[in-house]
């Protein structure tokens, strides 16, 4: 009975473990929903306070690039957090960068070993535990609304690793938690994140993501819809948020767009 509790969510229960920014954050929680993104985007002119939207099952998820992010009701997290950033848009380019380290920092706490791979994904054992989708609207007033989503493995089923094509990283320990005080200790770290970012921008997180790097050291493709644009060793990433590869013609900074990484093997 007490497993079957622990999957229950509830805005009033996630509220109970929220401190900091996140306290400024209003909280709702759906049993469906196509895409908690796209519920949001279609909002944020009338939003006047940050939204955490969570959805137990999402049938429409979306991840970089218009891929869909499968789920499965009850085997993962997804929700997505709106949040107003005084920064214009173009000043944003690591963001999906900084929220990446504090997700990975908040499960790194509870021992899930969580690295970065980049530009949107948190890797466990070399594999996807969760990834990152970061969309957002130029404010009337000024500044940025952002509306950055987020899918984290719990339970991963052989159906659906077959659905998704590879092998997925799931964390069946953060399953039996307490699904409303994991949501709050992510919420947490990414409204401090954000409200970190805010006053400084991808550079107090800059260091925190070279630490966290997957693939540092390593020879990597840069894919642009399966066609390698560069192949280098991977040695980080600028204040930017680009990825910095050493290639046999010098050294590259690629902007993350909708290119992906592949490891040499």
């Amino acid at each position: 009975m007490q497993e079957n509790k622990n999957l229950e969510l509830s805005a009033a229960a996630i509220e109970k473990f929220c401190d900091g920014a996140a306290r400024e954050v209003d909280i709702e929680v759906v049993a469906e929903t196509g895409s908690t993104n796209a519920d949001l985007m279609a909002r944020l002119p009338t939003l006047l306070r940050p939204v955490l939207r969570v959805a137990v099952h999402q049938t429409a998820g979306r991840g970089r690039a218009g891929r869909p992010w499968l789920t499965v009701p009850g085997g993962m997290l997804t929700f997505s957090l709106a949040w107003h950033l005084p920064q214009e848009p173009h000043k944003l380019l690591g963001l999906p960068l900084a929220i990446g380290v504090a997700l990975a920092e908040c499960l790194n706490a509870v021992n899930q070993n969580v690295q970065l791979k980049w530009p949107n994904d948190l890797l466990r054992d070399g594999k996807k535990l969760a990834g990152i989708l970061l969309e957002s609207a130029a404010a009337s007033e000024s500044g940025t609304w952002i509306v950055a989503g987020i899918g984290l493995n719990l339970q991963v089923s052989d159906e659906l690793e077959a659905q998704v094509g590879r092998a997925l990283a799931d964390a069946p320990w953060l399953a039996k938690m307490d699904r409303n005080l994991l949501l709050a200790q992510l919420l947490n770290a990414v409204a401090a994140a954000l409200q970190q970012f805010a006053q400084q921008g991808f550079s107090a997180f800059l260091p925190r993501w070279n630490a966290l790097h997957a693939y540092a050291g390593q020879t990597v493709h840069i894919l642009d819809h399966g066609q390698v644009l560069h192949t280098g060793k991977a040695l980080g990433v600028d204040l930017h948020g680009c990825l910095v590869l050493q290639t046999e013609h010098g050294q590259v900074n690629v902007l993350a767009g909708d290119v992906s990484l592949r490891p040499v093997v």
